[in-house]
Order: structure tokens, then C-alpha cells, then sequence
């Protein structure tokens, strides 16, 4: 789609950390894949809308599917539609599928649609496209594919957090998001979306 070709983003898949969310044994891009697939029964149900969203805003629907995976695992993760429970604030930071940040110390956004609305996904994949643009210019010497992959560690830790290709992850939650979700899109990819 128009932000480059998931498939040829190099990841080097899940860390030993986010692995053991779901007590794997391995990491690397076989862990993001089996994590993906277990996800997958979930994640159907909202295809359709996930597809639309893409389409919409020239994202691969493939790396949406990814990103709910990575943050709500398609929803069984969240509390009536909340997630990333902050005790400081006593409150959570994050809604919905795509878990948007509403935290107003980190994203500040405030929260649109329903948990697993389509309204939600176009707020989501909104603010992801804002990440891929602004990396874009950040680092304009930078490939279609890095630049998206930098955009999707943007996505989960801000573009301030983005210094360099070879460290992309180096400030995302378990070191190793952006190559998470590349290698879980890939996945879903190759799985119909």
C-alpha cells in the first residue's frame, strides 16, 4: 500500500520478553507468528472493518491486524475496552483495539467510537499514518520500509524516541515493537489480509 511493503520490512520478530506473554519457549519472528495465529480466531471478526480502515487510508490491513494483536491481543487483553492500567493515575492509558494513548502525559488523545469500533480504527490508524509522516521527514534519506517501520515504533513510544534505523526499538516497550508487529504482519499478510 502506499507507506511501503510490509513484506520486505526486515524484523527480527518478537524479544524473549513479549514471548513470554504467552510462555513461549523461543522468540524471534516464530514467536510473533505463533502469537499472531493465536490471535487470529479474534481477529476475524473485525476484518472486514480492519480492511475498510486500510483501504481508507492506504495502509496495508495487514499491519492493523498486527497492531491489535500486539496491543489488545484482538481485545482479550483489555477491560471493557481499557487498557495499559497505570496505578500513579489510578486509571488506564490506553483504548480500544489499538489501544489509542489517552494518558494526557503521553498521547493526550481522547478516546473516539466504541473499543472495536471502526471509528476507533480510523482514529488509530490516523494517528499511525501521523508517526509514519513525520518520521518520513525526520529521516527523508531513509527507505519506504524503514520509514514505515520507524512510524510503528513511533506509534507505540513517540517519534522523539526515534534516533537511528539500526536502534529503532531501543525505547519501545520490550525492546523490540516495531519488529513485533512487522513480523505479525507479515503473518496476517500471508493469512488474508
Amino acid at each position: 500500500m502506499g507507506y511501503g511493503n510490509i513484506r520486505s520490512v526486515q524484523t527480527s520478530g518478537a524479544s524473549g520478553q513479549t514471548a513470554q506473554q504467552d510462555r513461549l519457549g523461543y522468540s524471534g519472528v516464530r514467536a510473533s507468528h505463533t502469537m499472531a495465529q493465536t490471535d487470529s480466531g479474534r481477529m476475524s471478526q473485525y476484518k472486514s472493518t480492519i480492511i475498510r480502515v486500510g483501504q481508507r487510508h492506504g495502509v496495508d490491513p495487514a499491519l492493523i491486524a498486527a497492531i491489535i494483536s500486539r496491543e489488545s491481543r484482538a481485545g482479550n487483553a483489555l477491560k471493557d475496552g481499557w487498557g495499559d492500567w497505570n496505578p500513579q493515575r489510578n486509571a488506564y492509558n490506553a483504548w480500544g483495539l489499538m489501544q489509542v494513548d489517552v494518558n494526557p502525559n503521553g498521547g493526550g488523545h481522547t478516546a473516539v467510537g466504541g473499543w472495536d469500533s471502526e471509528e476507533h480504527l480510523n482514529q488509530g490508524t490516523g494517528i499511525l499514518v501521523d508517526f509514519i509522516d513525520r518520521i518520513s521527514k525526520k529521516f527523508p534519506g531513509w527507505s519506504r520500509e524503514q520509514k514505515l517501520k520507524g512510524g510503528i515504533a513511533a506509534y507505540n513510544q513517540g517519534d522523539g524516541s526515534v534516533h537511528s534505523y539500526n536502534e529503532v526499538d531501543r525505547h519501545t516497550t520490550g525492546g523490540d515493537y516495531s519488529n513485533d508487529v512487522t513480523a505479525r504482519a507479515q503473518w496476517y499478510k500471508d493469512h488474508g489480509y
